[in-house]
């Protein structure tokens, strides 16, 4: 039987962890609080992030890292973006020899601008070849209520992408592979940031034309850097891309477009977190966004308007302006 090690015991990771049961893996949970961890064992729920979803019985929970890497084929991490770092360097020296490493993770490390998949590379000191991603449009409830959703799981190697896919394949969880791990982070990255976009638009009561613009052409930033990073442009078209985009853009159980529609009814950043009960990663994610697009000489306006209303107090009326009043040009550009 494939042993899976899930670390974070937030919507997405015990979502991701009921999918990998389901498929027939034997999964531990991480968790850093023991009344957590004794409700998933107990009770078979995750009350604080999940709340009357039943776990399968494949699923257990421990406080012990140790005890949850032991034996794992699969290392799943599903901690916020930027805790990566401490996290897996706590982790590291506990994992097998052979485990493959998958991010859930969906951002850009502040100050060194590296994908995740980078940082599990360095820190954990192992090849591309045993690092996946996994990603597209997930919404946590969603896939904990067993409704149909697909995913891609992206790897450099193909046969580690084909082993991961077999994985997680349930009835109602459909994964394709890809190679283009570069372009498959990128994806989930950004659209966090051009989902704040949405909310905030939908906060200050825009209508859906300007919504759908913003979704085409942050899908259009988000390609460009992508490109100039040597990522795939298909990519940016699939479940990675478009897909991930338009349920995390659309949808009111997204937390980036939930924090977005906050700061655009005029609720100040402070304010907005106070209210937030998990991590909305586009938040600090925009500026490491940002960065790696000047980086690599790429324009993105949008990103470079969210960091502008979320971190400098940008007020949001004055950003829609500014971006208004850009000068005109052809749409390939």
């Amino acid at each position: 039987m494939t042993r899976c090690a899930v670390f974070g015991t937030g919507s997405w990771g015990t979502a991701f962890a009921m999918v990998l049961a389901d498929a027939g893996c034997e999964v531990t949970l991480w968790g850093r609080r023991a009344a957590l961890v004794e409700a998933v064992n107990t009770g078979r729920t995750n009350p604080d992030y999940l709340p009357g979803v039943e776990l399968p019985e494949g699923v257990r929970a421990t406080t012990d890292p140790a005890e949850a890497a032991r034996g794992a084929d699969f290392t799943v991490l599903a901690v916020p973006s930027q805790t990566l770092r401490a996290n897996l360097a706590e982790w590291a020296p506990l994992l097998p020899a052979d485990t493959v490493l998958v991010s859930l993770m969906k951002g850009v490390e502040l100050g060194t601008a590296k994908r995740m998949s980078e940082v599990i590379e360095e820190v954990a000191k192992v090849p591309a070849e045993r690092v996946a991603v996994l990603t597209g449009p997930n919404l946590a409830k969603e896939v904990a209520a067993r409704q149909p959703a697909a995913a891609v799981v992206a790897c450099v190697d193909e046969d580690v992408a084909r082993r991961l896919q077999t994985a997680c394949h349930t009835a109602y969880f459909r994964p394709y592979t890809n190679t283009d791990v570069v372009g498959c982070e990128l994806g989930g990255a950004v659209k966090n940031v051009i989902a704040l976009a949405v909310g905030i638009a939908t906060g200050m009561g825009l209508g859906d034309n300007a919504k759908a613009s913003l979704i085409t052409r942050g899908l259009a930033e988000t390609t460009r850097l992508g490109l100039a990073m040597g990522a795939d442009a298909h990519t940016f078209a699939g479940l990675a891309g478009m897909g991930d985009l338009v349920a995390t853009c659309s949808s009111p159980l997204s937390r980036n477009n939930t924090f977005g529609t906050n700061l655009g009814r005029g609720m100040s950043l402070a304010e907005t977190i106070a209210v937030t009960k998990q991590t909305a990663e586009g938040v600090k994610s925009c500026e490491s966004v940002l960065d790696l697009a000047r980086r690599h000489g790429v324009d993105m306006p949008l990103t470079e308007t969210v960091v502008e209303i979320v971190h400098e107090g940008k007020p949001p009326l004055v950003a829609l302006k500014e971006l208004m009043s850009r000068t005109a040009k052809p749409e390939r550009h």
